[in-house]
Formats: C-alpha cells, sequence, structure tokens
C-alpha cells in the first residue's frame, strides 16, 4: 500500500521517530505549521498506518534482562500454523521475523540468565534446529528508519 506522503508529512514522522512524547506545539513550529493541522496530519498519519504505534525505549538491565540473543530457527511450513501463535505467547520474545536463507526464523530475545535462555532453545528445538548468537554489546541502538525529505 503506497501513501502519499508530501515533505511535512516525511518530516512529522522522523520528528515523532526521534521523540514521540514532542508536544504538537513544538512539532508545529519545527515544520512551520498551525497545533492543529499538524494534528490532524498526525491523526491521518496514524489511521492510514504510516505511524503504528508509539513505544517508550527502555533498559532492559534495570529489569534484570542482562542476556540478549539472536536465534535462528528453521520452522518446516507446516508448522508455522502451531509456531506463530506459540511465539507469540513468549514475552521474552521482542521480534520474531520471517527470513530467507538457512532458518527461516529470526529472533530477538531477552532473559535474565543463560540458564533461561538454554531452556527456550531447548523449547524451540521442538520446532526445528536453532542457532544463537548471545550479544556482548551494542553499537547502534535500535533506531527509526530513514525517511527522506522530498516528494516521491
Amino acid at each position: 500500500m503506497k501513501h502519499e506522503l508530501d515533505a511535512t508529512d516525511r518530516q512529522i514522522v522522523d520528528i515523532l521517530q526521534q521523540d514521540a512524547r514532542l508536544p504538537v506545539k513544538t512539532i508545529a513550529e519545527k515544520v512551520s505549521l498551525s497545533s492543529p493541522t499538524v494534528s490532524a496530519r498526525i491523526e491521518r498519519l496514524q489511521k492510514d498506518g504510516v505511524i503504528t504505534g508509539y513505544m517508550a525505549s527502555v533498559n532492559p538491565e534495570v529489569f534484570d534482562y542482562r542476556i540478549k540473543a539472536f536465534i535462528n530457527l528453521q520452522v518446516e511450513p507446516n508448522q508455522k500454523k502451531e509456531f506463530y501463535p506459540y511465539i507469540e505467547g513468549v514475552p521474552n520474545v521482542v521480534e520474531c521475523d520471517c527470513v530467507t536463507g538457512d532458518y527461516s526464523m529470526l529472533m530477538a530475545v531477552y532473559f535474565k540468565t543463560t540458564k533461561e535462555l538454554d531452556l527456550f532453545i531447548g523449547q524451540l528445538q521442538h520446532f526445528g534446529r536453532t542457532k544463537t548468537q548471545i550479544v556482548f554489546s551494542t553499537s547502534v541502538e535500535r533506531r527509526g528508519i530513514p525517511i527522506v525529505h522530498q516528494d516521491n
């Protein structure tokens, strides 16, 4: 689905990606429009599915989630009907993508201990083989997508 976004819409989306808590008045000043106009544009961007939600970025270590890992999983196509509801119910999985390559799923997970991670991997192996990478450090935190400030 293609959304017709002008340069101002793109600028608003970019601003919201950087700080979704900015007051509409501040955003309006940055894009040189009135607050009601910006508010209406944001509402339209939400309604059109351009903006899909808002979320706080939280330090996992504050909540004792010290183990971040990426898990590759080979799920056979006929198992996806069982796998998807299962994985949606696991709160430690913060992202799960169906991908190309040797493995069909790529998950980002957080656990408090390696023992918990190991138990989860054992459960995943019901669906297929796994490959796990534990993260030592992160040089680029999750950030918004680059927004081009031009009309297409």
